[in-house]
């Protein structure tokens, strides 16, 4: 056992369960923060033993009382923000994702000032770029200009300026990650679930349209959950937001990958050729500069390891 106490909003999601699964399995506490109590992405990925070891906190990311009672009762030495509504659910419901996604982000670095946290780890997002011919080069910096086309990003952008101001303000440290396509088992709803969801049709015979094609930044969801833990674990001074990079691989590549892994599935898994209105993908030079060696499952063993896990669950 670690000496380790983290903190972690939206645990019910694809990123958050991974995290908690690689902190218990790691022997750490985990507090877990989430509305929902639906645990089907922990009950995938985790033995009922492992989501025993998880402490339930069940309350409203937008209630800033609930928040700060939270954090403040668990006293965790490490906290990771993953709690947000994707861009499905803001655009359906700006005020809502507006709460959610920006409010709930301000009563996190709150309750974290408050009990003395060095260091908030977040999740921003690819979204808060615009598209790909706004820029003059295909993988983008981590220093690029912010133009994002869409409610989600535009609240991602606001989380990025309220991390600045708790740093100027307050001394709070925090590292922003910004995924592209998170795949793996979990990965089960948002706009960039599709090809997670053809894998996963793959694996049970079926035939399954992805929803988009051209470029993307493909992540494997472990590999994120563990490059948001080392982000945790890892001293840092100032407020920063990294990109990340994986595989950048257009989705014929992907359909390959998924072909490969399942030849089954030869010809029954097919694409939208329209891209996401984002660039290609993002470098990961400013990442790896500062934390050396990070999670980088390559795109074809990360689609078997996928088509493997749906086959035997």
């Amino acid at each position: 056992m670690t000496n380790e106490h983290f903190f972690i909003t939206g645990v019910m999601g694809c990123i958050g369960a991974w995290v908690a699964r690689n902190l218990v399995q790691a022997g750490a506490r985990v507090t877990a923060f989430d509305l929902s109590e639906d645990r089907h992405r922990l009950e995938l990925i985790m033995t009922p033993a492992e989501i025993a070891q998880i402490a339930f906190v069940r309350g409203d990311i937008t209630d800033t009382t609930a928040v700060s009672t939270a954090v403040t009762q668990s006293n965790p030495t490490h906290l990771i923000h993953l709690a947000a509504l994707q861009v499905p659910f803001c655009r359906a419901n700006p005020p809502l994702g507006a709460a959610v996604n920006v409010t709930g982000t301000v009563n996190i670095f709150e309750a974290a000032k408050q009990v003395g946290l060095e260091k908030v780890v977040y999740a921003s997002s690819v979204a808060v770029y615009g598209r790909k011919e706004q820029y003059s080069t295909r993988l983008l910096p981590h220093d690029a200009p912010l133009y994002p086309q869409t409610l989600y990003g535009v609240y991602k952008q606001a989380n990025e300026g309220t991390a600045r101001i708790y740093w100027q303000d307050a001394g709070l440290a925090s590292v922003g990650l910004r995924p592209y396509t998170v795949y793996g088992p979990g990965r089960d709803q948002g706009m960039t679930s599709t090809p997670t969801q053809a894998m996963l049709a793959a694996a049970r015979g079926e035939a399954y349209h992805i929803s988009f094609g051209g470029y993307n930044g493909f992540q494997y969801t472990d590999d994120i959950a563990r490059l948001f833990i080392q982000a945790a674990r890892t001293p840092f001074q100032g407020a920063d937001v990294f990109n990340i990079k994986g595989a950048v691989a257009h989705m014929r590549e992907v359909v390959a990958a998924i072909e490969t892994a399942e030849p089954a599935a030869s010809g029954r898994i097919t694409y939208e050729e329209t891209p996401l209105p984002f660039p290609d993908g993002q470098d990961d030079v400013a990442l790896r500069a500062w934390l050396g060696d990070i999670p980088d499952t390559p795109l074809a063993e990360g689609v078997a390891q996928t088509i493997a896990h749906f086959q035997r669950n």
